[in-house]
């Protein structure tokens, strides 16, 4: 089984960090390939660079047939659109993150990077988890290319973990970001409850996907884009 992880921002260094969470769950003869989007921006932290970093998205979806995609940026950006292309079951990391999470408590709590993602956030709740399951979205404030250069990171998302934990009475923690990949397991520690990495999570749902031969259904929606002429770049 090959899975695709698509990291949507042009950093390289994240596509590392990346590889390295789903490399560590994924199970004996599933191979896993990271990419890192060939246009678009260096991190994604407001619309329109959710915006912009769809054609390299899709891009790497064509460029990258696999039995399965995973899209690891935390607004799930193109994920629809990586739908209709693919083959195999196309997962987003918060979409992933969120159904773990609600199958582990009676509420979470996701820990994000900048305050001005947080509405994104809620709008992907509100699709993924019935009304309540996710108890409050906060943030830590730390942009995205921060997170593998400020030495304060963890004990921040752990700080702010803690009180959202406090102030919105759940029992889990989702990390907002794939960028806090590496994160998980020492702050579940130091916080004493579960907390979910979207790329781990998506990476063995699309696994679990492929293994029970399932895809995405091309029935109607999500059938091949009618074929027509494109100009410019995504052409």
């Amino acid at each position: 089984m090959r899975i695709l992880v698509v990291n949507p921002n042009t950093t390289a260094e994240m596509t590392a960090k990346i590889e390295l969470s789903a490399r560590a769950v994924a199970g004996p003869g599933t191979h896993v390939e990271a990419v890192t989007s060939t246009m678009g921006p260096a991190s994604i932290e407001s619309h329109y660079d959710e915006a912009l970093s769809v054609p390299g998205i899709l891009a790497a979806v064509r460029a990258h047939p696999a039995d399965g995609t995973v899209i690891a940026c935390f607004g799930d950006p193109g994920l629809e659109a990586a739908r209709e292309l693919a083959d195999g079951p196309v997962v987003g990391i918060a979409e992933a993150a969120m159904h773990a999470a609600a199958l582990l408590g009676r509420g979470f709590s996701v820990v994000t990077t900048l305050d001005r993602t947080r509405g994104r956030a809620w709008d992907l709740a509100g699709r993924y988890v019935a009304a309540g399951v996710c108890r409050g979205v906060h943030a830590c404030d730390i942009p995205v290319l921060e997170l593998d250069r400020d030495p304060t990171v963890t004990d921040r998302v752990v700080a702010v973990a803690r009180a959202a934990l406090a102030a919105d009475s759940s029992d889990v923690i989702v990390l907002g970001c794939a960028g806090m990949a590496d994160l998980p397991a020492v702050v579940s520690k130091r916080v004493g409850v579960p907390v979910v990495d979207g790329v781990a999570a998506a990476t063995l749902l699309v696994q679990s996907l492929v293994t029970l031969g399932l895809s995405t259904s091309k029935h109607g929606e999500f059938a091949p884009p009618p074929p027509k002429r494109y100009t410019g770049l995504i052409g």
